[in-house]
């Protein structure tokens, strides 16, 4: 079926907006009439191409779902009728059987918050708690607004960084393809010819063959190396001091560290002030962030953060002695420490990071460009010369 996106108003004339699945717009505006929305605009959402590989939940599930059952509960409906109608709203199968669990749960007696925390597969840590935050504190509908903006906010960072790094490995897999098949297929054409000359070969040519002879003889013995090598990689990387290492190396990487470290600090600060501006204590607030941070050297210095403020310390030195953060962030969340609007702050640190990261998408994508266009050439036309050199010879001698 169909997504349609409307704008409307509850009878008490607050605005609402949304997206739902319905088979026309006639059906779509009937069940918004039952529901006590005035429908005002309606249109037709541009379907999105995705590719699925198996089963599972993507965050961009959850976040829809997320904005579309706080639009709904902004609205004035039942919490219990929001659920069941998302639940067979859900592109997913197994999106859908989860929120009609958790359904289930809240109509047993269980909170929304208790109700979710029993599917951590689909909802982590920070949304239960903001989810708790305000079931107590009386304002699920705003912490279900603010969650659905993090969410959205945090998936479109990550698909700016993801964009980024997408382009230059694949252009490098099919550079490194072409050079593989020209090395054993192409090469070994020319290796024919030449064995018919009985000269001396020169050096790139002789070093050229010799590599295309080693790939013909030792491909089962190549391909052997590079699956152990992404098994031992894989093994690396779940030991805590190889993905410390792990981590720190991407923060370093040339062209791609400064990006990885913007979206880092975008990260951090975003979950951090979007847990403190629900209510969530400081320290939860900094486990939960700990949790999600995705990279070890921002969580051990959230870490020692947590056990600085427990001693009655700032947040900000160990924040600082990361190495992460530059001197701008640590100054303004001190600044927001000491006033008591830190939430306020942090907020202002991610939007600036989040244009931050944009320039440096923009910024990566046109100096790899030509960088790669360089590799490949520098390769491919250094194949193609070692292969002519030995006919120029030749010419060179009939002249």
């Amino acid at each position: 079926m169909p997504v349609y996106e409307y704008k409307g108003k509850t009878l008490g004339g607050k605005q609402v907006q949304g997206e739902l699945k319905a088979k026309n717009r006639a059906e779509l505006e009937r069940f918004l009439r039952a529901n006590r929305i005035l429908v005002t605009n309606v249109s037709k959402k541009p379907q999105q191409i995705q590719i699925k590989i198996g089963s599972g939940i993507k965050k961009i599930d959850i976040s829809r779902f997320t904005r579309q059952f706080a639009t709904m509960i902004s609205a004035g409906l039942p919490m219990v009728q929001c659920l069941e109608i998302l639940g067979t709203q859900m592109e997913s199968a197994e999106l859908r059987k989860i929120i009609m669990k958790v359904k289930d749960s809240v109509q047993s007696g269980a909170t929304l918050s208790e109700a979710l925390g029993r599917h951590k597969k689909a909802f982590d840590d920070l949304y239960v708690n903001m989810v708790e935050a305000g079931e107590v504190g009386g304002a699920l509908d705003t912490i279900l607004v603010r969650l659905a903006q993090y969410r959205e906010k945090a998936d479109k960072l990550i698909r700016k960084v993801k964009g980024a790094m997408v382009y230059p490995i694949v252009v490098m897999v099919v550079a490194l393809g072409v050079t593989f098949a020209m090395l054993r297929f192409i090469v070994p054409v020319f290796a024919k010819m030449f064995g018919g000359l009985g000269a001396e070969l020169p050096g790139p040519t002789q070093f050229v063959l010799g590599i295309s002879n080693f790939l013909r003889e030792q491909t089962l013995l190549i391909l052997f190396v590079i699956v152990l090598a992404i098994i031992g990689f894989k093994i690396f990387l779940r030991n805590p001091k190889g993905r410390l290492a792990w981590d720190s190396f991407k923060l370093r990487m040339p062209l791609l560290g400064p990006l990885m470290r913007k979206s880092a600090i975008s990260r951090f600060t975003r979950t951090l002030a979007t847990l403190l501006s629900s209510g969530v204590s400081i320290l939860d607030a900094l486990s939960i962030t700990a949790k999600t941070a995705g990279n070890m050297v921002l969580q051990n210095a959230i870490n020692k953060s947590m056990l600085s403020i427990a001693e009655g310390e700032t947040i900000t030195q160990p924040l600082k002695d990361s190495g992460v953060f530059p001197p701008m962030v640590t100054q303004m969340i001190s600044v927001g420490e000491k006033t008591g609007g830190m939430d306020e702050m942090l907020a202002k640190i991610a939007d600036f990071y989040d244009e931050e990261v944009d320039t440096a998408v923009a910024a990566l994508t046109s100096i790899i460009e030509p960088v790669v266009i360089v590799f490949m050439g520098a390769i491919i036309g250094g194949i193609l010369i070692a292969m002519y050199l030995p006919m120029f010879d030749i010419i060179g001698k009939i002249q």
